[in-house]
């Protein structure tokens, strides 16, 4: 069977899946997504033997160390992945929920009611867990889903499918509700960006140049967002020692994920206070720092160009601006950022407020770290990806973003007239 006929046939069993996931019961998804979330736990040593293969590999093809961090597979990633599912378990399903309800007056009863979208595909990169974080909130959700991760990935992909598989079986779910398509031939995303048949709506997850391609090539609804470049502001009025924790977090938790801080600006009556601190800490945690000519004044860093001002650098390196006014970093977020997350530092209502409203992006902080924009950290369960979109859905996306509205209209005999 070639590439095309196997993609082919793929579809064929998501959409047959999908049909008879529109209907199932609560009860029977969430057993489902308890014996998986099980098997991933006793099945640990199987998945960290063959992530390991993965990493050698990648290694060996010379992957960087923010993507060999993303590809790891540890025993707390492993239980983070499990406890996702637990969590999703724990969310009420949001099929059938009636969203609007309204009589007219002709008796007519209206109502918009959530419904699954049907086939959802996810073409990803590096990440394993977003095998079983996709793949349950699909579930949960009554779609079908087609997984197609990065070749790097492959064997810890199909590991983690194979144990979705098995759980969901055990509880009367179709078998190919959630399908990973094995080959690692780069044309198996092309050949998914053109199943318009079958799937409806395509979500990628990965690094800049994958998500442009499938921008580029889909036939399908694509919900994604191209880059993560985060800011966080340092007001005039901030607090410090608060500021200089979240900034530290924001870029050195976790460097190499995309609601890392790429840029911070900080307020010119607090900039000669405030940078020389931060940046001995960030120095510590082996942070290349980049700056603006005031920057430069203040601290000793490498000069930023105005390319750095919109580069996703998903590594130790900082992008650092001096600004004169709120009204300036307002400015420079929305013109340099990806409309992703971005934060202000500040003890101040009315600027905390203003940057809330005029800052236009996905995920919008005020004394918080951007770090935190993450379907299991904003209580979603596990998260399927992050939508810059202003269609259908915009920020993390959980269970509520997998299903689509339709009006339900009851009647009782009108015409009309």
């Amino acid at each position: 069977m070639g590439l095309h006929e196997e993609m082919e046939q793929i579809g064929r069993q998501a959409r047959a899946a999908a049909n008879a996931l529109r209907s199932m019961t609560s009860a029977l998804k969430d057993a489902a997504l308890t014996n998986i979330a099980g098997r991933l736990r006793t099945s640990r040593d199987l998945l960290k033997r063959e992530n390991r293969k993965d990493l050698e590999a990648g290694r060996a093809k010379g992957l960087s160390g923010a993507m060999l961090d993303r590809l790891e597979l540890d025993d707390s990633r492993i239980e983070a992945m499990a406890a996702g599912l637990d969590a999703v378990v724990s969310l009420p399903d949001p099929v059938g929920e009636i969203v609007t309800q309204t009589v007219r007056p002709n008796g007519l009863r209206i109502a918009q009611v959530r419904q699954p979208i049907g086939v959802v595909g996810i073409i990803y990169e590096s990440r394993p867990n977003v095998t079983a974080d996709a793949a349950a909130l699909c579930l949960k959700s009554g779609n079908a889903c087609i997984l197609r991760g990065g070749s790097e990935s492959i064997r810890s992909n199909l590991a983690i499918a194979h144990l979705f598989v098995e759980g969901a079986v055990a509880a009367g779910v179709p078998e190919h509700a959630g399908q990973m398509v094995a080959t690692a031939d780069r044309e198996a995303v092309g050949e998914m960006l053109r199943m318009d048949r079958y799937i409806d709506m395509i979500i990628p997850r990965g690094g800049k140049g994958l998500i442009a391609r499938i921008l580029d090539e889909s036939r399908i609804p694509v919900v994604a967002h191209l880059d993560g470049v985060c800011h966080t502001y340092v007001h005039e009025d901030a607090d410090l020692a608060m500021a200089k924790k979240i900034c530290i977090n924001a870029k050195l938790q976790r460097p190499g994920v995309c609601n890392a801080m790429e840029t911070l600006l900080v307020h010119e009556a607090v900039a000669e206070r405030f940078l020389p601190n931060l940046a001995r800490a960030l120095r510590e945690g082996q942070c290349e720092l980049r700056g603006c000519p005031r920057t430069q004044a203040i601290i000793e860093c490498l000069p930023a160009t105005e390319e750095d001002w919109r580069t996703e650098y998903l590594d130790r390196i900082l992008s650092i601006k001096v600004v004169g006014s709120l009204s300036e970093a307002i400015e420079h977020v929305n013109l340099y950022g990806s409309h992703h997350s971005d934060a202000i530092i500040t003890e101040g209502y009315t600027a905390a407020e203003r940057f809330l409203d005029e800052v236009d992006s996905a995920t919008v902080y005020v004394n918080a770290s951007t770090r935190f924009t993450d379907g299991f950290e904003f209580g979603l369960g596990a998260e399927i990806g992050i939508s810059t979109n202003k269609l259908h859905c915009r920020g993390p996306m959980a269970l509520k973003e997998l299903t689509a509205l339709k009006y339900v209209i009851r009647g009782s005999g009108q015409i009309r007239e």
